[in-house]
Formats: structure tokens, C-alpha cells, sequence
């Protein structure tokens, strides 16, 4: 036992292995339970600092870092289950609760990954872990819950295990434009949307509101926080004004955000302020998770032989010099003999978790793993995982968070997976504001970022199907919907083969009399699309997108809303708005082209929205409240969740 300068126990944890030796002792005794007594007895770290747990000190000082153990052990997929004990008159209550690994009753699943698969692997592992709700969701939520208390998980569910099959996995970077939108989404729910229950991470409730509104017949089914948020908004909604349409002062213009391939989307401001998080949430480095990721690998590779240095790339990353590679091998070398140590005293477990070949390790620097203390149940990946794991993969492939390149592979890789999962067993799942990307997306976000031209086929406005060579400029989503501005005066660097396809007349702007050269169309309504290398550079005048969308919008209607307070973040992102003071808060005019989306966004925002004009549009916007109420089964109470 160690002592501090103040006389009271304090852990001793000298070689870092303590998480190890509880994980030997656990696994050793599975399926069997064993009580804190137990394992305070058996793991030699804990055994030297608190001994036999004689006095609520040592009691209370081990379950304090036992749990923190549990909890590393958990971040790594490794989960240690607990129930409490069957208490007779025998046991004279010395015991608490007792423990065991966590297997489940399904066997694992083991793959075989190329290096190829990791960067989309590691992406989709990201995406997965974050948005796949806890078991423990299911189980009555407490009626009081913290306004910032996370929805999405932020450990892995228990038993992951991927490391055991994707050795490498902890070295991938994960695209930062992947991290901010997931981490954003800082909750989960449940929404049935057409008899299907889909995953939903999302940003706040207004945000849930507006996905649950775009998607009609969509009914939120858990967490019954979020059902209780979205049905405030619909009463707020219900109880809305007719707003005064006449304008005071003169108005501000409002930045209009836009999505190109040459730009990233403006950064939340608010949410960088409330959730800041690492892009490496889930890529541990320190030496005992190495040593776990290595220790899970050799379990599900029993008996196959590895070389140092194939390892140190695996787990340590590629090295740069002859060096590096050197420190690196040593490194996995010390590794190898932390798994391997024996504990001085018999009667207590360490780490030893393998027998190793030491003679061709020495000879030939190759290591050889057997008897894994059990530790090969470990290996490998859940069938409930393996879903959600491969509903990630699909997902990566058709949204904009990832490049093009690694989307082609996640296409892939789903290919591969799906022939795992049982048909049906797939679950759904979406990121709000990134379910609805059309297909022509990537071939003209490509057009885009390499300066090229674009032949496209489209449906105009009156349903006729047309053919067009195009600049694409940028991409932006307006109500809800992807839009490309294009450049259409391209005749000079337009191969000859097709000029024909060359607009040669431009309608007149109305607004400046001048020739028309751009043109605004629905991604949706892009039928096929294929990239043209021009025979020249062709110069594209920057053109605001507040600009753009005008001409998009000539049969738009002007609407206004008032807010309780001025400064909202919405409001901010809202493309092409103008603001003017309006005590309390402020008078937003818009033009509005989908009169279904201008509803869903003011109920989805009818919190700070008191008043709406035109008539028109308020009369809808109460009449949509008032239907979704009347289809809810749920009352409103005072839980409170991402307001």
C-alpha cells in the first residue's frame, strides 16, 4: 500500500497498467462475477494501495478509481457490466456490486480490412459511435435534465471492438468538415418518418422542428424531452399574430451563407461558443490505449505471425525516417513486454495476456501471440454495430462531408458490408441539414473545383427536358433546397463538338436591363450531368449570392416576421433577408418561394416568431400547428432539452 505525506492511501500506478490487469482478471474469470472484494484482492495495482477494502476510505477510494478504469476501458469498446450482489445472512454485507466483461449474447463479427478502407472506415466509425443511442436511452429518462447535457453518446457502445479487426483505425485523421457537423449535432433522437424510424442528430430543437416539419407525417418517437420541445413550438406557433407589414427605419441587409466547392460553410458563432470539441474525440494516443488496441488485435490474430515494424505502422503511424522507424519499433517492443509481464505475487493477476514465440521475436523480429487469457471473445464487432456501422458508410457515400475520392470508396466499402446485414436491419439515420443531397451534387460540386465546364441535361420550369453546356459557379441551399449558379456565356472555351449546346440568346434581367448570363436551377432537377475540360479560362464575375437568388425567385412572395429580440443566430443565416429594429426585437422581410417551407421554419422557430404577414401565410402557418397537435399523443410538461 502507498502512502501520501498526509498518511491517507493513494493509488499507485507505476507502470500504467492498471486498466490491463483489470481486463486479465475479468477476462479470466468470465462468465463468472466477481465483487469489488475481488478484484481489489486479485489486481496487483489495486491490491497494493487498498488491500483487503477493511475501512470506508479504501472503500471509497477504490470505487472512485475503479470507475474511472471502467470508463477508459469503455472508450476503447471494452465494456465491464455490473448487477449487484445476492445479498444472505452469510455475507454479513462485506461485498458490493459485483462485475463481469460485457459480451452480449450475439457473437462477434471479424472482418478483413485493406489499408485502403481506413480513412472511410475511421469516418464512418466516427459517425457511427456518435450518433448510435445508448442502451440505457431506452430506460425512463430522469424528469429533471441539464439544458447542455449531450443527447449523442460520447463514448463508443459497449463491446466495439473495431480496433481488433482495423488495426491502423486510431492513426486515421477524420476530415474536419466531418467533425464540426457531427459535433454540432450534439443530440439524438428517434423520429418515425413514413413507418420508418430513423436516427436524427441535430443541433438544437428548432432544429429537430424544421426536420420533423420538411418531412411530412414525421412524429418524433424519443426522447420524450424532444417530444415535449417540438410541442411548445407548435403551441407558440398556434397562438401567432398578423404582423404589420409597413417599415419604419431604413433595413440592414443580412450576409447570405453559400456552399461551394472553393469555400467551407460559415462557422456557428453560438455553437462554437457552447460545444467546442477535438477533432481526435475518438482517436486516443496515450500508451495503455495503444497497448489495448494492440493487446485486442493479437487476441483476434492468435497463432499469425506480424513483424515489429508492421506493427509500429499500424499503431503508431508511417514513420518518416529510417530513424523514426527505429523508435517506433522499440516502442512496440516495450509494448509487447508490458503484455507479457507477470505478476511477482502468483496469487495475483497481471498483465500477462499472451505467450510469445521469444525466439523468433529475438531472431527475426516477429511477433507470435497465443493463449489470450479469453480475450478472443473481445475481438471483432456486434451485429447491432456492424448496422449502424454500415448505415454510416452508406451515409458518408452520398452526403457532401466527405471528398469525392474517399466517397467513391465508401460506395465501396457498403457494397462489401451490406451483404452482412440481414435485410432490414440497416438502420436509418440522418444528420439535419444534410439528408437531401441530390445526386448531381459531387459531378457539380467536381465541375466547380477543377474550373471546368459542365454538359447537363435538366427539366426547365415547364417540364421540358434540355440540354446545356454551363461554368458552374457555386452552390447554395435556399429553403430548404440545393441550387447551382451557373454561367452561361461559354462559347469561347467550349470544345466544337459541342457548342451547338451553347446558349446563344440571353434573356433580358428585368431588374438592370442588361443580358441575363446566369442562370439559378434546382440541383434536383439536373438529370445527368458530365464535366468538360474547357478549351480556355473562362473569367466568372463574382456575383453575391443575395443576387442570385433574386433571379430564382421572380414569383416569390414578400412576407415579414416579427421576433421577441433582436441579434437571433437564424436570422443571421437566413439567405437574402433584410432586418430593421422593431422594439422588442426585429422585423425580418424575405421573399419567400416555398410557402411549405416558410411555414415549417416559422413554427420551427415560433418561440422567438410572434408575429407573421402576409394573411395568407399566418393563416397556414396556424392551420400546420394546429393539425400537428391534433395528431400528437403527448402533454407538454417541464423537461427541457436543447433549448
Amino acid at each position: 500500500m502507498a502512502e501520501g505525506s498526509n498518511g491517507r492511501r493513494r493509488f499507485s500506478d507505476k507502470w500504467g497498467k492498471h486498466e490491463l490487469d483489470v481486463l486479465a482478471v475479468l477476462s479470466s474469470a468470465f462468465p463468472q462475477w466477481l465483487t469489488s472484494r475481488q478484484i481489489a484482492q486479485r489486481v496487483k495495482a489495486y491490491a497494493d494501495s487498498y488491500g483487503e477494502l477493511a475501512d470506508q476510505a479504501a472503500k471509497a477510494a477504490f470505487a472512485k478509481q475503479f470507475q474511472r478504469d471502467r470508463a477508459k476501458l469503455a472508450a476503447m469498446g471494452i465494456a465491464i457490466e455490473s448487477r449487484q450482489p445476492e445479498y444472505s445472512s452469510k455475507s454479513e454485507g462485506q461485498d458490493f456490486a459485483s462485475y463481469r466483461l460485457q459480451l452480449g449474447d450475439e457473437p462477434r463479427i471479424r472482418l478483413r480490412f485493406e489499408q485502403e478502407d481506413l480513412p472511410v472506415l475511421a469516418a464512418a466509425n466516427y459517425l457511427a459511435r456518435s450518433i448510435s443511442v445508448s442502451e440505457t436511452q431506452s430506460q425512463p429518462a430522469p424528469q429533471h435534465t441539464s439544458r447542455t447535457t449531450p443527447r449523442v453518446p460520447q463514448t463508443p457502445i459497449p463491446g466495439l471492438g473495431l480496433d481488433s479487426i482495423a488495426p491502423g483505425l486510431g492513426t486515421q485523421t477524420i476530415p474536419p468538415a466531418l467533425v464540426k457537423v457531427v459535433d454540432q449535432r450534439r443530440f439524438a433522437a428517434t423520429v418515425d418518418v413514413d413507418g420508418e424510424n430513423i436516427n436524427v442528430a441535430y443541433t438544437d430543437s428548432d432544429d429537430l422542428a424544421m426536420f420533423v416539419l420538411e418531412h411530412p407525417g414525421a412524429v418524433i418517437v424519443s426522447p420524450q424531452e424532444a417530444v415535449d420541445a417540438f410541442n411548445r413550438r407548435l403551441q407558440a406557433a398556434s397562438q401567432m399574430t398578423l404582423a404589420d407589414k409597413t417599415t419604419g427605419q431604413s433595413a440592414s441587409t443580412v450576409v447570405t451563407p453559400s456552399i461551394s466547392g472553393k469555400d467551407a460553410p460559415q462557422d456557428d458563432d453560438e455553437l462554437k461558443k457552447t460545444h467546442t470539441k477535438k477533432s481526435g474525440s475518438f482517436q486516443t494516443g496515450s500508451e495503455v490505449d495503444r497497448r489495448l488496441r494492440l493487446m485486442l488485435f493479437l487476441s483476434a490474430h492468435l497463432g499469425e505471425e506480424f513483424s515489429l515494424a508492421e506493427l509500429a505502422e499500424r499503431f503508431i503511424g508511417h514513420a518518416k525516417s529510417e530513424d523514426e522507424l527505429k523508435k517506433f519499433v522499440n516502442v512496440i517492443h516495450k509494448d509487447i513486454n508490458t503484455l507479457t509481464t507477470v505478476s511477482d505475487d502468483g496469487e495475483m493477476a497481471g498483465s500477462q495476456f499472451f505467450d510469445i514465440d521469444w525466439s523468433l521475436l529475438d531472431a527475426e523480429g516477429i511477433v507470435s501471440a497465443t493463449n489470450s487469457l479469453g480475450l478472443e471473445r473481445l475481438a471483432g464487432i456486434s451485429p447491432q454495430y456492424l448496422s449502424m456501422l454500415t448505415a454510416s458508410v452508406s451515409y458518408l457515400a452520398h452526403s457532401p462531408l466527405l471528398p469525392d475520392e474517399q466517397r467513391e470508396k465508401a460506395a465501396s466499402l457498403y457494397q462489401r458490408l451490406r451483404q452482412l446485414v440481414k435485410p432490414g436491419e440497416t438502420p436509418w439515420l440522418s444528420l439535419t441539414g444534410y439528408e437531401l443531397e441530390p445526386h448531381s451534387f459531387s459531378v457539380v460540386k467536381r465541375a466547380i473545383s477543377t474550373d471546368s465546364l459542365l454538359d447537363m441535361e435538366y427539366t426547365d420550369g415547364a417540364g421540358r427536358t434540355r440540354r446545356k453546356i454551363v461554368a458552374p459557379s457555386k452552390i447554395f441551399v435556399d429553403e430548404g433546397v440545393y441550387y447551382a449558379a451557373v454561367w452561361t456565356d461559354v462559347m469561347d472555351a467550349t470544345p466544337e463538338d459541342r457548342k451547338r449546346f451553347v446558349s446563344k440568346e440571353h434573356p433580358i434581367n428585368k431588374a438592370n436591363g442588361k443580358p441575363r448570363t446566369w442562370q439559378v436551377l434546382r440541383l434536383a432537377r439536373i438529370e445527368r450531368a458530365e464535366v468538360v475540360e474547357p478549351t480556355c479560362h473562362v473569367e466568372i464575375p463574382d456575383m453575391p449570392v443575395a443576387e442570385l437568388r433574386k433571379w430564382s425567385f421572380d414569383n416569390g412572395t414578400p412576407a415579414v416576421f416579427v421576433t421577441d429580440q433582436p441579434g437571433l443566430q437564424f436570422i443571421k443565416s437566413l439567405p437574402g433577408a433584410t432586418v430593421e429594429p422593431c422594439s422588442p426585437g426585429e422585423k425580418v422581410h424575405v421573399i419567400v418561394s416555398s410557402d411549405s417551407w416558410f411555414v415549417a421554419f416559422c413554427v420551427a422557430h415560433a418561440r422567438h416568431i410572434t408575429a407573421v404577414a402576409p394573411e395568407t401565410l399566418r393563416t397556414m402557418i396556424v392551420a400546420r400547428a394546429q393539425r400537428e397537435l391534433s395528431l400528437g399523443t403527448h402533454e407538454d410538461d417541464e423537461t427541457t432539452e436543447g433549448e
